[in-house]
């Protein structure tokens, strides 16, 4: 893709509705779903999940994706990458949704995809995914907050905002992330002893 062009399909994103770290994001209007029996969309079978629309991201694209999901969250001496989770496949799946909301994140998604890969080659020679570490360090640390960016950088930091706010909700909600912020909820207990006399003393209350 051409620098011009990246940049067109950046202004685009940048007209559209986005994720932010705001206060007061702008939020979907909820669609009017029929009732129905169990498995439909207006009740659907939490138990047994299907998905219903095919994921677009192109190969080449989730190429690029893992790598920048990997830069934001790698992997440690306590947990794996964002990708060895599944990261860009859940963001694949979840901006290949067909509502309305989606679809112009999917927009701003393609245009950061484009601009990281077109910065990366004009800057280093190579697209994102291949350049070293550092080089994509530094890339991405010009986008990474949204209030400093520069203003022709502002649509790139949106997406930035967005990518990572994506591959956190994907991690932390998986098993290897939910151990990795040591969250021991969803887990049945043999019996219930109460808070401990402890805690209670602590409260004023008397055991």
């Amino acid at each position: 893709m051409e620098r011009r062009d990246a940049l067109k399909a950046l202004g685009l994103a940048a007209s559209l509705p986005v994720v932010t770290g705001s206060s007061d994001p702008i939020q979907p209007k909820p669609a009017r779903l029929p009732r129905g029996p169990a498995g439909t969309p207006s009740d659907p079978d939490l138990l047994r999940p299907k998905v219903t629309w095919t994921k677009v991201l192109t190969p080449a694209e989730l190429v690029t994706l893992s790598a920048l999901c990997d830069l934001i969250i790698p992997a440690d001496d306590k947990s794996p990458s964002a990708s060895q989770v599944g990261v860009p496949d859940f963001i694949n799946e979840w901006a290949s949704a067909p509502y309305d909301y989606q679809r112009n994140a999917l927009v701003q998604l393609r245009g950061g995809l484009a601009w990281l890969n077109t910065e990366a080659t004009s800057r280093f020679g190579k697209p994102f995914a291949t350049v070293t570490g550092a080089q994509q360090t530094t890339l991405c640390d010009e986008i990474c907050y949204l209030p400093k960016a520069k203003p022709d950088q502002v649509a790139a930091a949106q997406f930035f905002d967005l990518v990572r706010d994506l591959s956190a909700t994907g991690f932390y909600t998986t098993r290897e992330g939910m151990r990795d912020l040591q969250y021991i909820g969803n887990v049945a207990l043999p019996k219930y002893d109460g808070p401990p006399p402890a805690v209670l003393r602590h409260l004023g209350i008397t055991p």
